[in-house]
């Protein structure tokens, strides 16, 4: 089948020079997000799915809007048999209807469990110790299409986001290219999500990035690894902003049950600090000050001369 491909961020690279490497579905071209101020000097940088296309010398669309009636002729013109799109915009009707085999889908969840912008993250953030990727031809309805292709994965008990989410491109990538071959030869049937198993994942908030020391340690633990290492979980320290990068439960003694939450029970120039939550105690391993770079725990308490006692807010 020939395939136009959307996507932006690296992880959509990992699909895209999949198809490319298999030589089974020709790419006649690629649609990706217009270039981008970044950095301190906000120069405008090419999405990575933009230098993968360049670099296989692939014809490439960067639309500003989607509904554009002049972008819409041009994608008609390439004559593809199907859309694979992977962390990209929501597209229109009148776009994901075009090609004659539809437009598939990858996502980050097992379908219909975390519906949304942030699949992996709230996966995380809830603490499973399992997760997985579908394929599914896309509808309406956002991330409500008829299911092709899952695969399961394990989640580690440590795994970070950033960990996860490069895990999880491979195996993406791998499902799309079989989705594909499949789909080319009629041997899937479209299966309805069931909606009894909804569970949605929207965009993470600022307020998602707030530690609260009240909750316990495991959730708070949960909350810094499906931040990590961006943007990170936020908190704050004799007054200022600190990102929290990575921790460790620990079973260090809180002492008395009246000690309150985010206060410092550990602060040891070799061991770094742990601090109490609303039940059990944390240690904070990764510790990134405002305008600092990140340092350990260890580091921290040289650095800033912490003592117990002191709190986190």
């Amino acid at each position: 089948m020939k395939i136009v491909f959307f996507g932006t961020p690296e992880i959509a690279v990992t699909s895209l020079q999949r198809i490319i490497d298999s030589e089974r579905h020709p790419v006649v071209g690629v649609v990706t997000q217009p270039d981008r101020p970044a950095g301190r000097g906000r120069k405008l940088t090419a999405s990575p799915v933009k230098g993968c296309a360049i670099e296989h010398n692939l014809p490439l669309l960067q639309p500003v809007k989607l509904a554009d009636e002049a972008f819409i002729a041009e994608l008609n013109e390439w004559g593809a048999d199907c859309f694979a799109i992977i962390a990209y915009r929501i597209l229109p009707w009148k776009v994901w209807s075009l090609p004659a085999r539809g437009t598939i889908n990858v996502h980050p969840s097992l379908l219909p469990e975390y519906r949304g912008a942030a699949p992996i993250r709230w996966a995380l953030f809830d603490g499973r110790d399992e997760t997985g990727v579908t394929t599914f031809l896309i509808q309406k309805e956002i991330d409500a299409g008829q299911v092709l292709l899952t695969r399961r994965v394990s989640i580690g008990p440590e795994e970070t986001y950033g960990e996860l989410a490069t895990r999880l491109a491979e195996v993406g990538a791998d499902l799309l290219l079989e989705t594909l071959d499949k789909w080319e030869r009629k041997e899937i049937t479209p299966q309805p999500q069931d909606s009894t198993k909804l569970n949605k994942a929207p965009k993470i908030t600022a307020e998602d990035r707030i530690i609260d020391w009240q909750q316990s340690a495991r959730q708070t633990f949960n909350r810094v690894r499906a931040l990590a290492p961006n943007p990170g979980a936020l908190c704050r320290f004799r007054g200022k902003q600190a990102k929290i990068l990575q921790t460790r439960l620990t079973d260090a003694e809180r002492g008395a049950s009246h000690v309150p939450v985010g206060t410092t029970i550990v602060a040891d120039p070799k061991m770094g600090i742990t601090v109490a939550a609303g039940t059990d105690a944390l240690a904070l391993t990764v510790i990134q000050p405002a305008g600092k770079r990140p340092m350990t725990g260890a580091e921290f308490v040289r650095g800033y001369r912490v003592s117990p006692g002191e709190l986190w807010s």
